[in-house]
């Protein structure tokens, strides 16, 4: 459906009077319309002009369904909200709720049987921190309240999730922050300092972890957090060993390994948790953003029987989130495992992935400005660079030509949406819904050839 020009317009008055963007800069829009998505089906999204997009980020990173589920969906809402629209889990529990706490039980790894629900992702981040530091506290190690964290990693926006994040571009502005963070070396191995240039991974990268506990002593540290894929910078994927490595270091020292799944999980990586991909098994697992696709906002604190326990025995956890576990939320998250389940999606991502990352590598075979192309699963980036040989990056007021003002918008106008970052080296994420076929993974990788020679051209001439 198109709608008729003065329903637009209306629609685009409105926006530009009333309605602050996220992490968008508002000025952008005096003189430009803001994009109007109107609706959705399947991997595609449609604007109030009826053009048609293909998804190539899944929302954020999240509608693991896709677009075509809202009837069932909104069924399983409305008989939720006929039966109970709200009730709270302070002290009280309510079946949805339940069932789901029960479900993600059998899928997350073995260790994890507990689940503390919020409403997203940063709200997650921020409860496991309070946890991590309540719980060394009860058993009697109240000083331990630092967090070892990735340079470049994202885990949200409150401030206690934006002080554990190592993007100093969105950091500086709140500063001071909450102190005790402390950002080691991510997985980079194209640009590692430690082994990009060898043959192989000396793993020197999760030893930095013990490293930075040393520092700041055994005693104050209370948590060490990852994603299983580290997000920002451009999926950066880890030796197969390096959080088994991790693990063992946060064993030595007593610190709690925390796994930020808010992306990860629910088969971005083609399995359930991205802990499971990589064998091993943290304390605490924080998600979000897959476990409804987005249909609903919810998240979840995975807590491990360890961490629980001095609770469990008669500890209190002075923390609470008014909408977490949201019954409405919660039926809808259970629907959601079952659509996955029953559509085989986590198989669908197992059974392209290989196919999705070898058309990366003849892409960037075709054009020069591609260096490097990594991730796992339906969690992919390619990293643009000046030179691909000497691996030249560039500065900041470059990637800003090249990023926002052309290749966004050319991606856009070709008909598909991305994302173009760069909190680092300049990438272009392709992180598309979970039941995405090769014939849509090839539409999506011809768009990209046909705008790549445009920022070929356009670095010629800055």
């Amino acid at each position: 459906m198109t709608l008729e020009t003065d329903q637009h317009q209306a629609l685009q008055a409105k926006a530009q009077d009333h309605l602050w963007l996220h992490f968008a800069s508002m000025s952008a829009y005096r003189s430009a319309d803001i994009p109007i998505i109107e609706r959705g089906d399947g991997p595609y999204l449609y604007d109030t002009h009826g053009r048609r997009y293909l998804d190539m980020l899944a929302g954020l990173f999240t509608v693991q369904i896709g677009y075509g589920h809202g009837e069932e969906l909104g069924q399983v809402a409305h008989e939720q909200m006929r039966q109970l629209p709200y009730y709270t889990n302070w002290t009280y529990a309510h079946p949805p709720a339940i069932e789901l706490a029960d479900r993600l039980a059998e899928l997350a790894p073995a260790n994890i049987n507990r689940f503390f629900f919020v409403s997203g992702g940063s709200e997650a981040v921020e409860s496991a921190w309070k946890l991590a530091r309540q719980y060394h506290a009860h058993r009697g190690q109240p000083m331990r309240r630092k967090v070892i964290a990735r340079k470049l990693a994202y885990h949200g926006t409150t401030l206690g999730a934006l002080s554990i994040t190592g993007i100093p571009s969105i950091r500086t502005t709140f500063e001071p922050l909450v102190p005790g963070v402390r950002h080691v070396a991510n997985t980079n191995r194209y640009r590692c300092k430690y082994c990009a240039d060898r043959g192989d991974c000396t793993l020197a990268c999760a030893d930095e972890v013990a490293e930075a506990i040393e520092q700041e002593g055994p005693e104050t540290v209370a948590m060490v957090i990852m994603e299983p894929v580290q997000n920002a910078g451009g999926t950066f994927t880890p030796h197969p060993d390096y959080h088994r490595r991790v693990r063992e270091i946060c064993d030595h020292y007593g610190v709690l390994q925390v796994a930020d799944e808010v992306i990860c999980a629910f088969g971005r990586l083609g399995e359930w948790f991205g802990a499971i991909r990589y064998g091993f098994e943290p304390d605490i697992i924080t998600t979000a953003k897959g476990i409804t696709s987005a249909y609903q906002p919810l998240g979840a604190v995975m807590i491990s029987d360890r961490v629980a326990e001095p609770f469990v025995d008669g500890g209190f956890w002075s923390h609470g989130i008014t909408f977490g576990g949201h019954p409405v939320a919660a039926a809808v998250a259970l629907r959601n495992l079952e659509i996955m389940d029953r559509e085989d999606l986590l198989g669908n991502v197992r059974r392209n992935e290989a196919y999705f990352h070898d058309e990366l590598v003849r892409l960037m075979e075709r054009h020069d400005i591609v260096g490097d192309v990594r991730g796992a699963g339906y969690f992919k980036s390619i990293e643009l660079v000046k030179d691909k040989a000497t691996k030249e990056s560039f500065t900041p007021d470059e990637c800003n030509v090249l990023l926002r003002e052309y290749l966004s918008h050319a991606l856009f106008d070709a008909g598909m949406i991305c994302r173009a970052d760069d909190r680092g080296d300049p990438v272009i994420q392709l992180s598309p819904p979970l039941i995405v076929t090769r014939e849509q993974l090839d539409e999506g990788i011809a768009i990209l050839d046909r705008v790549l020679p445009g920022a070929q051209e356009r670095i010629r001439t800055l």
